[in-house]
């Protein structure tokens, strides 16, 4: 922190101290708008009381460990030198989408369509091997229903539409089918096969139907939860890593390797459902197993979860936008300066009353704000950041409304936009206008 940003900070603590011992009377006449302004682009929060408490916290920065993000790489980015980070100086604009869920085609392209229109150059999009690869290894026919047909018809009516639109893929590989696994044994759908060569042998099947078409190949989701891995282990997710980015560049060598998403947590449970390991201990032990030359970009999860996307106050055992920071910072740590990290899901939650708000509770109007601001600072102050998606576009119907991860979505599944779908809107034609 420069001497001259002390200095200000220490003058707008020395107001919020004085607001704290007048009373909230006295504190709201202190905390006139300008102030306001501030203590919201430091601590996220909106109220005033949440206000007064957050600057109080975020004063503690001074006295703990921050981030070290300084680097040569984040530094030729920051002044411009196009290229200083591969895949980071990219349109930030992405989006999850659900596609192989629309039994219609005609739905599939609209929902490209209505996502082209908002500016977006990039979908995450699963392609998962229990879908393609159902019956049996080697086996790309689907006989759940009849008529028979090639399982690979609807990925391939995809990656048609994404091509028209200009849309780049995001492909996420993962969710083995129940073959690959041992019978009689009560696993997750989620979790990882028992012979990793059958993932790489899928993973290049993939690669190699779609090269020249789909570049970018996330491998795996969330590794460092239970209910995405198991027995959560950092050297079995590298492992499987190392067999599925081997594949894949013997497919198509000019390919890019996204690691899982580390979503972000402060669990220390690797064997009860529900938790998992901390993004920061086992994106260490990643780099301890030998991760590094085998993924191409770092992938997070980039949730705001109960405060705004301005949270600055910076503690490794609270959950807030700021979270990348430290992520950088182990990387740094361990010499890789000079890979970028992606954002595998961004957003804030704008569930309504009587569903419980797990992950936050924000007005759709607010919500939409947020997301623009997390744009907006992501382009403006993470220079080694390149792709942040959006979870998500749409659900293909309403089954799961009553479940808090459903109001995650941009539009409604009858393509009614919501807020934020026309304030990302808004946003990208901004960005495009001023040559973004």
């Amino acid at each position: 922190m420069a001497k001259r940003e002390i200095v200000r900070f220490h003058v707008r603590l020395l107001l919020v101290v004085g607001a704290l011992g007048l009373g909230a009377g006295a504190a709201a006449v202190v905390f006139r708008a300008p102030l306001r302004a501030w203590a919201y682009s430091v601590t996220g929060e909106e109220g005033l009381a949440q206000q007064i408490k957050g600057v109080a916290y975020y004063a503690g920065n001074l006295v703990r460990p921050q981030p070290r993000l300084e680097d040569a790489a984040s530094e030729a980015a920051a002044a411009g030198q196009a290229g200083a980070i591969p895949y980071a100086d990219v349109n930030p604009l992405g989006i999850n989408t659900f596609l192989q869920q629309e039994v219609e085609p005609a739905k599939r392209e609209r929902s490209l369509q209505m996502i082209r229109d908002a500016g977006f150059g990039w979908i995450r999009q699963e392609f998962p091997w229990e879908d393609i690869e159902i019956h049996g290894k080697g086996d790309f026919e689907d006989r759940r229903w009849e008529p028979y047909r090639s399982s690979w018809e609807k990925y391939d009516n995809i990656v048609d539409l994404a091509s028209k639109y200009d849309i780049q893929i995001i492909a996420r590989l993962s969710t083995p089918p129940n073959w690959a696994r041992a019978e009689n044994t009560e696993f997750s759908d989620l979790w990882p096969p028992d012979d990793y060569a059958d993932f790489g042998d899928f993973v290049y099947a993939v690669v190699d139907r779609y090269k020249g078409r789909i570049r970018y190949y996330q491998i795996w989701n969330e590794p460092n939860l239970v209910r995405e891995w198991g027995v959560v282990d950092a050297g079995e997710y590298v492992d499987l890593l190392k067999v599925a980015y081997t594949r894949a560049k013997e497919a198509d060598p000019e390919c890019v390797i996204l690691s899982g998403a580390l979503s972000a947590t402060i669990e220390l449970d690797r064997e009860e459902w529900g938790k998992g390991v901390s993004d920061f201990i086992y994106l260490q032990q990643m780099y301890d197993a030998g991760a590094a030359p085998y993924f191409d970009i770092l992938s997070v999860q980039g949730y705001g979860l109960f405060s705004g996307p301005t949270n600055r106050r910076m503690q490794a055992r609270v959950l807030n936008f700021s979270r990348p920071e430290y992520i950088r910072d182990i990387m740094l740590a361990n010499g890789d300066a000079n890979t970028p990290i992606w954002i595998s899901e961004l957003d804030w939650s704008p569930v309504p009353e009587g569903i419980p708000p797990v992950y936050g509770r924000y007005d759709e109007e607010t919500r939409a704000r947020y997301v623009v601001e997390a744009y907006q600072r992501i382009e403006r102050e993470w220079p080694w950041m390149g792709v942040a998606c959006f979870w998500f576009f749409k659900q293909a119907d309403d089954s799961e409304r009553a479940q808090p991860q459903y109001y995650f979505r941009m539009v409604e599944p009858d393509f009614t936009p919501l807020p934020v779908y026309d304030a990302v809107k808004a946003y990208a034609a901004a960005r495009d206008g001023e040559g973004g």
